[in-house]
């Protein structure tokens, strides 16, 4: 009978999400009758907490964001010889950081939005006024971070004045993040889609449109229960809906995710794009891919499961 090793918090802005999709997954750990220990992730101390155990235990991976999800803690198990879910260090490095994810998924049939990368210390009004100039609507997001963390979203000249005018407070929000992503907006219908793995064959499972409280599905639409509203199945064209499906998937054996990913789009009523994939989508009560997995009559506990079948 495999062990488990639950990893939850990571001590980042996604540390009580972790908490939360971890408690999910104890309760399934639980029912499913699976031996299984926890370890609160500090990476300061982690590799000393895991020096406790043998490599006989499976660790279930249930952080999310820098450390957890970046690639760093996975290439540790790695080193150490233990058997972890989701994806491995390569495919977690890529699909944590925006600007791969998109450079691997241009290779494929699937289209992205036009984007560049700069650090935050050039974050300047002139820098900011030649980007309007460019883009006129654009966001500005971290390269690597989760749950739409520090998403701000810029489609007028005053709100380029905005924020050259909080330019302190913005950059305190980008203070653990030095690379910025600034991407072309296009207003559209913003998209999810689930991927699961059986017999560790990926599926999509259904898409999902989001429709915010805020002007985007940004942390707080993520988390807060009320801020969005999901439309599932998304009212779309049969062949947009197919579309999204084939992408996702796409997508995931592209990057080489494992177990469980989401990807999230964005249709204009004429093209889709793919804006990001999550290698460790949340698993909490109220997050997306238990709600698809639901429509479709999966339950959370099979999900588990194949997430660590995907793994052994």
């Amino acid at each position: 009978m495999t062990k488990i090793l639950v990893l939850e918090g990571g001590f980042n802005e996604e540390h009580e999400i972790s908490l939360i999709t971890s408690k999910e997954i104890k309760k399934t750990l639980t029912n499913l009758q699976i031996d299984f220990e926890s370890i609160e992730v500090d990476p300061k101390t982690f590799l000393k907490k895991l020096s406790k155990y043998n490599n006989d235990y499976l660790c279930f991976n249930a952080l999310h964001g820098t450390f957890g999800e970046d690639g760093s803690i996975q290439k540790i198990l790695e080193e150490n010889q233990f058997k972890y879910t989701h994806a491995n260090s390569t495919a977690s490095r890529i699909a944590f950081d925006k600007n791969l994810a998109k450079e691997t998924i241009k290779h494929t049939k699937i289209l992205t939005l036009d984007s560049l990368i700069l650090d935050k210390n050039q974050l300047d009004k002139n820098k900011l006024l030649e980007i309007y100039q460019k883009y006129e609507s654009f966001v500005i997001k971290p390269v690597s971070s989760g749950s739409s963390y520090g998403v701000i979203l810029v489609t007028t000249l005053k709100d380029v004045k905005n924020l050259l005018e909080n330019l302190k407070s913005v950059l305190n929000i980008y203070k653990n993040h030095n690379s910025l992503m600034i991407e072309r907006y296009v207003k559209g219908r913003e998209l999810t889609v689930a991927v699961i793995e059986r017999e560790k064959e990926s599926e999509a499972v259904e898409v999902t449109e989001i429709l915010s409280k805020n002007s985007f599905f940004d942390y707080e639409a993520k988390y807060t229960k009320g801020f969005s509203k999901h439309i599932l199945p998304a009212n779309l064209p049969n062949s947009v809906y197919e579309i999204c499906l084939e992408y996702s998937k796409i997508a995931h054996d592209t990057i080489n995710c494992r177990g469980v990913s989401r990807s999230d789009f964005i249709y204009d009523n004429e093209k889709i794009y793919f804006l990001e994939i999550n290698s460790q989508p949340g698993l909490t009560p109220i997050s997306l891919v238990p709600e698809q997995l639901e429509y479709r009559n999966i339950n959370f506990d099979s999900l588990i499961k194949n997430i660590i079948n995907s793994a052994l």
